[in-house]
């Protein structure tokens, strides 16, 4: 006998079932592939969005530096102006920007009054800060490195004493310091005891000698010296180099950007310092600063009459500060980064 025929099935509506299993899978394929176009298309929108936002912000940090650097910048920029102006026009309201006609004669007008020596305070303020820099350097160079790359007893102990330092202002020490200077054996007409003279207070050691040492420049240079690796310091103690040796040939090659930065900052206040040398050259007019200078300067230059020449001497007092950073500018950032700050 013949097998029977298989009859195909049909669903209640009438519609062959075979079929709709057959094309089942195509569809369920298309249909992915509308669902994965949709979210791709989704995707990339919100990409796009995503890169616009970021785009945005970016413009809105560079307007906000560019806004903030420009108010900064914008008083430097009057101080110049103003010193080549005229007194009317230094006094005009609303201010001018730029003198109708360069007034380049205060310049010369100030650096030929007898009354007011700038050359010696000029002198003067870069002896004092290129002597006390080059200390500065000196002596935290050597403490950082003994106190990250040396191990003794008490390391930790005179750091921590050393950053305690730096919270006591700086008014308690004026006093002490200055009798100290005053009963300083052997200089200035003292005996050995420190009797009977002025001491070190009419010398350069006067403006010198308390700032050879920085604690903030000993936790400068410790911070930068504990990234060096210690395998370094080890193969070359293993060469036979002393710690001087260490320290001269492969420690100081490798902070040169902290050392610079340092620098930076210590010549820059050295030169604006006024407080003490103030007190100091009370007694010793010859060994006056830049900043104590231009406090006489606008007592010989009443400024009712002549605010645009002592104008003129702020900007030559600020050039040599200026010439400075912009000539170690690169070092300031890298040293800061490599030394451990956020």
């Amino acid at each position: 006998m013949s097998e029977p025929l298989a009859l195909p099935r049909v669903s209640p509506a009438g519609k062959d079932t075979d079929k709709n299993e057959d094309m089942e899978p195509g569809r369920a394929g298309a249909g992915k592939r509308v669902v994965t176009q949709r979210g791709g298309q989704r995707g990339q929108r919100g990409g796009q969005r995503g890169q616009r936002g970021r785009v945005l912000r970016r413009l809105l940090v560079h307007v906000s530096v560019v806004i903030i650097g420009l108010a900064m910048f914008l008083p430097f920029y009057w101080i110049l102006s103003a010193s080549v102006m005229t007194y009317e026009e230094v006094t005009a309201i609303p201010p001018r920007w730029w003198p109708a006609d360069p007034q380049w004669g205060n310049y010369t007008a100030v650096l030929r009054d007898p009354n007011v020596p700038l050359f010696k305070y000029f002198k003067n303020s870069f002896l004092v800060s290129t002597a006390v820099t080059v200390a500065v350097l000196l002596t935290s160079s050597l403490a950082g490195y003994a106190l990250s790359k040396l191990k003794f007893p008490g390391r930790d102990a005179i750091f921590t004493f050393t950053l305690s330092t730096m919270m006591f202002p700086v008014f308690l020490f004026l006093i002490p310091v200055y009798y100290i200077l005053k009963r300083f054996p052997l200089l200035g007409g003292n005996d050995i005891l420190g009797m009977g003279g002025t001491g070190a207070l009419q010398s350069y050691v006067a403006l010198i000698i308390p700032f050879v040492v920085s604690a903030w420049g000993i936790f400068l240079m410790r911070q930068f010296m504990m990234t060096i690796p210690d395998e370094l310091i080890d193969a070359a103690r293993i060469d036979g180099a002393s710690d001087l040796g260490i320290f001269g040939m492969v420690v100081t090659p490798l902070v040169k950007p902290a050392l610079a930065t340092l620098a930076i900052f210590t010549f820059i206040g050295q030169w604006n310092y006024f407080l003490w040398p103030m007190i100091v050259t009370t007694s010793a007019p010859h060994l006056m600063t830049v900043p104590v200078g231009l406090r006489l300067i606008g007592t010989a230059y009443s400024t009712a009459v002549n605010m645009n020449k002592l104008l003129a001497a702020t900007v030559m007092a600020i050039a040599p500060s200026v010439c400075v950073f912009l000539a170690l500018q690169r070092y300031y950032i890298k040293g800061f980064v490599l030394s451990g700050f956020k």
